[in-house]
C-alpha cells in the first residue's frame, strides 16, 4: 500500500484557533526581548569578606552535592569574587576557607539559570589552622515535590558498564530506580516501553535513543544527568515515563586548555578511543569530544557467541558559551554522528550466507539565548533541529536471507522551538513557556519472504512444511498433504519461493505540534508543592488535543529528616515517530490487515498517581522511595520483524501499570561511597493490538489482559567504590540481578500455552539448553516431543503445565546474577600537568549463561553479553 502524506506549513499559519493561540502566547513572551535559549543548568555567585567590609581573596570556596557528587572548587579573586557555572538545577553545600578565618558555610538551590547570590562574612579565627565545614544531614535530603536520582560524572566515569554503543543508556539504567534493562541499549522505565524524553540543555529529545534507532549523546560529552522517575513538571511533555536531564560540560573559564585523550581495548576485538578539549576565559568557553568504538559483538546477539555481529561508531560534539554581556548569554550545541553494524545472525542465517546490515546517521543543532532581565526574571528561548537517517541493507542475493529479505530507507527530522520565562518571589519560583515541535518522516520499506518453509499453506504426511511451489494453496493441497493450520494468507503475496513480488512501501507525511505550560514551585514552611499544567495539540496522521493539570506537594519533618511525597499527573502520549507511517498503514493485522483497512495510531491519555518519601539517617545514608500508578487509555510498544533492528509501533486499548522504585545512597565516608536501586513493576495490556507489520490475524485479538515484557517482579543494581586516599587507587564492585521479563510472543491470539517448545528449531533447542527428562537438546538432534511437565530450560522460567496464564502465570526468561568490576589508579606518575591513568573493567565476571529476552514480538531472542574484560589508559591535561 502507497500511503503519501506530504503537509504543508499552512496549519502554523491560518489553521486552527489552538495554532493561532500559541502564537498569539509565543509573541506575547518575546515581547520587548531578542534573547533567545534555555537550560538544565545554572550559577552561583558572591563575595567574601571580613566583618569590616573589606574583601578576602585567594580565599577557597567549594560547592559540594554529597548525594550526586558534584563537587568544584575556586578562589576568590582580587575584589574577594566568586563564580560557579553550568550547575545542574539541585541543592548545594558552598563552603568557604581561609587561613587567619573561620570557615563558613551555606545552602544554595538553583532551579533556574539566573544567578544565585551567596555573599559571605567571615570572622577571625583563634588560630591559623583551618577547619573544613562539612555537609550537615539537612544537605542530603531533597524537598522538591518531583522524585528525582540526580548522578555526577564523578561516579559514571569509574562505573563499570558494558558500554558498546548506548553508554548514556546504561547508565540511567544502572543509576535509576524502577528500570528494567533490556537489549540493545533499551530500557523499561517505570513499566513502559522505552518511554523516555532527553532533555539535553534543555533541548527535548523524546524519539527513540538506542544502537538501533539513533545515535545517542556521548558520555564524555556529560556533565551530570538528573533522571526524573517521578510525575514530570508541566514544562515535559510526549513521552514522560521517565525524564533524563542532561547538563553537558563547559568550557567556561578554563583559561588553560583542559581535555584528555583515552583509548581502551578488550574482549570481541572491542576498541574505544576517546579525545576531549575545553577552554575558555571568564565569558567565553568552548568544549569538544570525539569517541569511536569498533567492536565484534556491536548489537546483543541470538546466539551466546557473536555470529556477524561486528559494528562500529563515531560521535563528535561540542558545545560553544559565550556571554555577550552580564545579562545575555548565548549558547550552542551541535553534535554528529554515525553508526554502522552488521545484523547478528542466527546459526542457520550464518550458514546461509545472510549479511544483513545497517546504518544510523544524526545530527544536532541547538542554539539558545538567555536573557537576564533582573535577578528575579529571566527570558530564554531554545531553537534546535535534529535528524536520524536509518538505512537497512539486504544480501546482495536476496535467497541467502532466510526467512526474508529486508530493507529499509528511513529519516525523522525534527525541528522545533522552546520559549520560557522564569519569575522568582517570595516563596514562588515561576516558570512559562510555549513550544513548536515539526517532525518530518520518510519511510521506505520493502520486504520479501525467501524460505519455503516459512508460513506454508500446506504440510505433508510427516506434519513438516511443503516446500513445493506449487503447494501454495490451502485449499488445494497435494495428494498426501494436509492444510496448515497457523498459515496466515496475508504473506502470500510477497512470498518469493511461491511466485510473489516484494512488498514495497513508500510513504512521507509530517507532524506538527504545539504545547503552553504553567508551573509554579511554592515552598511554605516545611511544605512544598508543584502547581501547574500543560495543554498540547498534535496534528499528524492522527490528531488530538488535551489539558494536562501536573500537581505534587511534599512535607518535610525536619526532626527525623523526612519528606512525604504525594502528586497525580495528566499525561498526553504522541505516538512513537519511527516507521510511524508503515504502521499506520497496514491496518489492525500487519500486512494481513490491508483488507481490514489502515488505522492510524493516535495519542494516549494517562493518569498518574505518586506516593513517596525520602529518609536521611544522619548524612551516610539517604532512602528515597517511589510508588506509582499509571492508568493510560491507549499505550504503545514495537513489535520488532524477525528479530532484526526494524520495528514497528503498535497500540494496545489500554493498559494498567504499578509498581515502586527505590534509591538507597551512601555519601563518600573515609573514602568509600555506595548505592543501590531497586524496582519492581506490575504490566498489564489489553488488547486489541492495532499498527505494526506482524502477520497476525484481528479476528482472533482478545481483549483480556496479559503481562507484556515490560513486566518483571523485580530488579536490584548494587554499586560500591572505594578509593583509600586521594592519589591512591580506587575499586568498584556493581551487582545486579533480575528477575525475568515475560518471555515470548504476546500470547492474544491463540491463547495456547506456549510452554510447549518442541517447535522451536535445532538451533534454538541448542542455544537455550532445553531438555526432555534429562535429554538435551542439539543441533543435530533436536527435541521433537516430550511427556508433559518433563520439558524445561535453565534459561526460561516455564510454568508447570496447567498453571500457564498471560496474565499472572505467563512464561518469562530465567532470573540472573551478575557481577561487574572495575578499577584504576588515576595520576599514576603523580604529574601535576599530564596525569596518566590507567583502569580495568570487568563486566559479567563469572560469565553468566543468560537472556534479556526470548521469541519477543516486542524485543526477539538476545543473549546478555558474555563476560567482557577491557583496559584503559588515559593522558589529561
Amino acid at each position: 500500500m502507497l500511503f503519501e502524506l506530504d503537509r504543508s506549513y499552512s496549519i502554523l499559519m491560518c489553521g486552527s484557533i489552538f495554532t493561532r493561540f500559541f502564537l498569539f502566547a509565543f509573541a506575547l513572551i518575546l515581547l520587548g526581548t531578542s534573547a533567545v535559549a534555555q537550560g538544565t543548568a545554572g550559577n552561583i555567585t558572591g563575595t567574601v569578606t571580613d566583618v569590616t567590609g573589606a574583601v578576602v581573596s585567594s580565599a577557597t570556596v567549594t560547592v559540594l552535592n554529597p548525594v550526586s557528587g558534584h563537587s568544584q572548587t575556586t578562589q576568590t579573586d582580587a575584589a574577594g569574587q566568586f563564580h560557579f557555572s553550568n550547575l545542574p538545577f539541585n541543592r548545594y553545600h558552598v563552603s568557604v576557607e581561609m587561613r587567619g578565618f573561620q570557615s563558613a558555610a551555606q545552602d544554595a538551590i538553583i532551579r533556574t539559570a539566573a544567578n544565585t547570590t551567596v555573599d559571605f562574612k567571615l570572622a577571625v579565627a583563634a588560630s591559623d589552622e583551618v577547619i573544613s565545614v562539612k555537609a550537615e544531614a539537612d544537605d542530603t535530603i531533597s524537598g522538591d515535590p518531583t522524585s528525582a536520582s540526580a548522578v555526577d560524572r564523578n561516579l559514571f566515569s569509574r562505573l563499570p558498564t558494558e558500554s558498546v554503543g548506548a553508554p548514556l543508556s546504561s547508565l540511567v539504567t544502572l543509576s535509576t530506580p524502577g528500570i528494567a534493562s533490556d537489549s540493545n541499549g533499551l530500557f523499561h522505565p517505570m513499566g513502559e516501553h522505552a518511554d523516555t524524553t532527553y532533555a539535553i540543555d534543555g533541548q527535548p529529545v523524546s524519539d527513540q535513543q538506542s544502537r538501533v534507532f539513533g545515535n545517542q549523546l556521548s558520555v564524555n560529552a556529560i556533565q551530570s544527568i538528573n533522571v526524573i522517575n517521578g510525575i514530570a513538571p508541566p514544562e515535559y511533555g510526549d513521552k514522560a515515563s521517565l525524564v533524563v536531564q542532561t547538563t553537558t560540560r563547559s568550557g567556561l573559564g578554563l583559561s588553560h586548555p583542559t581535555g584528555s585523550l583515552s583509548f581502551d581495548y578488550g574482549s570481541f576485538g572491542t576498541a574505544n578511543g576517546s579525545a576531549t578539549l575545553g577552554f575558555g576565559t571568564a565569558r567565553f568557553g568552548n568544549f569538544a569530544t570525539f569517541d569511536a568504538v569498533d567492536s565484534g559483538r556491536y548489537l546483543d546477539t541470538p546466539e551466546y557467541l557473536p555470529l556477524h555481529a561486528h559494528g562500529n561508531n563515531q560521535n563528535f560534539f561540542d558545545r560553544v558559551d559565550y556571554h555577550l554581556s552580564d545579562v545575555d548569554s548565548l549558547q550552542l550545541n551541535l553534535s554528529l554522528s554515525r553508526t554502522w553494524s552488521q545484523n547478528p545472525n542466527q546459526y542457520d542465517q550464518q550458514a546461509s550466507g545472510q549479511d544483513q546490515r545497517s546504518q544510523i546517521f544524526s545530527y544536532n543543532l541547538s542554539p539558545s539565548w538567555t536573557h537576564i532581565i533582573n535577578a528575579r526574571s529571566l527570558i530564554s528561548v531554545n531553537p534546535y533541529m535534529r535528524q536520524d537517517n536509518f538505512h537497512y541493507y539486504p544480501s546482495k542475493n536476496a535467497f541467502d536471507d532466510t526467512p526474508a529479505t529486508l530493507a529499509q530507507d528511513r529519516s525523522l527530522r525534527n525541528a522545533g522551538i522552546k520559549a520560557d520565562y522564569s519569575y522568582s518571589v517570595g516563596i514562588h519560583t515561576i516558570k512559562t513557556g510555549v513550544m513548536f515541535y515539526h517532525t518530518f518522516l520518510h519511510e521506505g520499506f520493502s520486504l520479501g519472504i525467501t524460505d519455503a518453509a516459512f508460513n506454508a499453506p500446506c504440510l505433508n504426511a510427516n506434519g513438516a512444511p511443503d516446500t513445493n511451489p506449487d503447494a501454495n494453496d490451502p485449499e488445494n493441497c497435494p495428494e498426501g498433504d494436509t492444510p496448515n493450520p497457523n498459515y496466515n494468507a496475508g504473506t502470500a503475496p510477497f512470498d518469493l519461493t511461491r511466485g510473489g513480488k516484494l512488498f514495497q512501501f513508500n510513504g512521507r507525511t509530517d507532524i506538527k505540534q504545539q504545547a503552553i505550560y504553567v508551573q509554579d514551585n511554592i515552598v511554605w514552611k516545611n511544605w512544598s508543592f508543584l502547581v501547574g499544567g500543560r495543554f498540547d495539540n498534535y496534528n499528524g496522521i492522527s490528531s488530538r488535543s488535551m489539558a494536562q493539570p501536573r500537581l505534587g506537594g511534599t512535607y518535610s519533618l525536619k526532626q527525623t529528616n523526612t519528606v512525604f511525597r504525594l502528586g497525580y499527573g495528566k499525561l498526553f502520549l504522541t505516538p512513537y515517530n519511527e516507521n510511524l507511517i508503515v504502521s499506520s498503514s497496514t491496518g489492525i493485522g500487519g500486512l494481513e490487515g490491508a483488507g481490514y483497512g489502515a488505522v492510524p495510531l493516535r495519542p494516549a491519555s494517562r493518569s498518574q498517581y505518586d506516593a513517596g518519601f525520602e529518609q536521611g539517617v544522619g548524612k551516610h545514608l539517604i532512602v528515597n522511595g517511589e510508588y506509582f500508578w499509571k492508568y493510560t487509555d491507549r499505550d504503545f510498544d514495537f513489535d520488532v520483524l524477525l528479530n532484526t533492528p526494524l520495528a514497528f509501533p503498535i497500540e494496545w486499548t489500554k493498559s494498567k501499570i504499578d509498581g515502586f522504585g527505590v534509591k538507597a545512597t551512601v555519601p563518600e565516608i573515609h573514602g568509600v561511597s555506595a548505592y543501590a536501586v531497586l524496582g519492581h513493576t506490575r504490566s498489564r495490556f489489553f488488547g486489541p493490538e492495532i499498527g505494526g507489520i506482524l502477520f497476525n490475524n484481528p479476528t482472533t485479538s482478545s481483549t483480556a489482559p496479559f503481562r507484556i515484557d515490560h513486566d518483571q517482579a523485580f530488579q536490584q543494581t548494587t554499586h560500591l567504590q572505594y578509593q583509600p586516599k586521594p592519589n591512591a587507587p580506587w575499586y568498584g564492585f556493581t551487582w545486579r540481578y533480575e528477575s525475568g521479563l515475560v518471555a515470548g510472543n504476546a500470547p492474544i491470539d491463540n491463547g495456547q500455552t506456549p510452554t510447549d517448545l518442541t517447535y522451536l528449531t535445532a538451533d534454538q533447542q541448542t542455544q537455550i539448553l532445553l531438555n526432555c527428562g534429562g535429554v538435551q537438546a542439539t543441533r543435530t538432534a533436536p527435541l521433537i516431543s516430550c511427556p508433559t511437565g518433563q520439558l524445561s530450560s535453565p534459561l526460561l522460567s516455564l510454568p508447570k503445565p496447567g498453571t500457564e496464564n498471560d496474565d499472572r502465570n505467563p512464561p518469562r526468561v530465567a532470573p540472573r546474577t551478575m557481577f561487574d568490576m572495575a578499577m584504576g589508579w588515576d595520576n599514576i606518575l603523580h604529574r601535576d600537568r599530564l596525569k596518566t591513568n590507567l583502569s580495568i573493567t570487568a563486566v559479567n565476571v563469572t560469565n553468566k549463561y543468560a537472556l534479556y529476552n526470548f521469541l519477543s514480538t516486542f524485543s526477539g531472542t538476545h543473549f546478555v553479553s558474555p563476560r567482557t574484560v577491557s583496559g584503559q589508559i588515559s593522558f589529561n591535561f
